[in-house]
């Protein structure tokens, strides 16, 4: 009987160890299964996709795949420390040139001559030549090759404004009128407005003529007859300026003639008469200090 029993357990362990290699037969085995399917389905795929590819084009591109997002930083960006600066616009101003003023410190009239007093002025008349006043007007009339001049000498003329109008009715080429500043007897200074459009100045000294301001061209002086222009001067000390219808015309500095009577001609420089009118005389003064140049070092 005791064999018997160790018989029966000794056939138990056995049956034990048999079922548990089976088992492990059995897992091999199903291992080796799902291995064999997942080869397969591997071979299946891979088929497909080589059928697929035959199925393509000759010239056909598969597809490029899109890369996937890195985890690389993004680039950082180039830091400028001393950017450009934009460039101001700057603001435009006009620019005024200023017309500097040529007849400064004119004050008050101090005579007005309408030319209705006869006796004033020098007045004569002859075969040759002839001043004479009437209707408000002083006419001076020349021969050919003649010279007539006609002074108001009860006036005394040193730093001044004056204007008067002159109207030539007969003039022509070189031809010529004017006024007189500054005279005293046979000595003065001649402003000269010739009928071909020419301006200058003389100084008369005890009948010697000297040319101080070359002829220029005008276009306020009138070419010819009939005309008129308003003549203007202005003197203070050394210094006259001509005018021509309110325009400035030119400066002269010459200080032989301080002061003196003011006066009108007219000449005749060809073969024909020349006549000119004389009105509206105006003489204001003039209060004006000239600057002292700075002189040069």
């Amino acid at each position: 009987m005791k064999n018997i029993h160790r018989s029966l357990r000794g056939g138990s362990s056995f049956r034990r160890s048999n079922l548990l290699i089976r088992a492990k037969i059995a897992h091999l085995h199903d291992l080796l299964s799902k291995s064999r399917a997942a080869q397969v389905s591997s071979l299946s795929l891979l088929a497909m996709t080589s059928l697929l590819i035959a199925c393509l084009p000759v010239n056909s591109t598969l597809p490029t795949a899109t890369p996937l997002p890195t985890d690389a930083p993004p680039q950082t960006p180039t830091i400028v420390w001393f950017p450009p600066s934009a460039t101001p616009t700057l603001l435009t101003f006009p620019t005024y040139t200023a017309t500097p003023e040529m007849s400064p410190g004119i004050g008050s009239v101090t005579l007005t001559d309408d030319f209705s007093d006869e006796t004033v002025w020098d007045t004569a008349a002859s075969d040759q030549a002839s001043a004479s006043i009437s209707r408000n007007r002083l006419t001076l009339a020349a021969q050919p090759d003649v010279y007539l001049a006609s002074l108001r000498r009860d006036i005394t003329l040193g730093n001044f404004y004056a204007e008067i109008t002159a109207r030539p009715s007969l003039c022509r080429g070189d031809d010529s009128y004017g006024i007189l500043i500054r005279a005293v007897g046979d000595s003065f200074y001649r402003f000269v407005l010739s009928c071909n459009g020419l301006v200058h100045v003389e100084r008369v000294s005890s009948s010697v003529k000297l040319v101080i301001f070359e002829p220029v061209p005008s276009g306020d002086a009138p070419r010819g007859a009939p005309g008129e222009v308003r003549i203007g001067m202005w003197a203070v000390g050394s210094e006259m300026r001509l005018f021509l219808n309110g325009r400035f015309q030119f400066s002269v500095v010459e200080k032989t003639f301080p002061s003196g009577a003011f006066g009108v001609f007219a000449r005749s420089a060809g073969d024909t008469q020349v006549t000119v009118t004389f009105s509206d005389l105006k003489v204001y003064d003039v209060d004006y200090v000239p600057p002292t140049r700075t002189p040069l070092p």
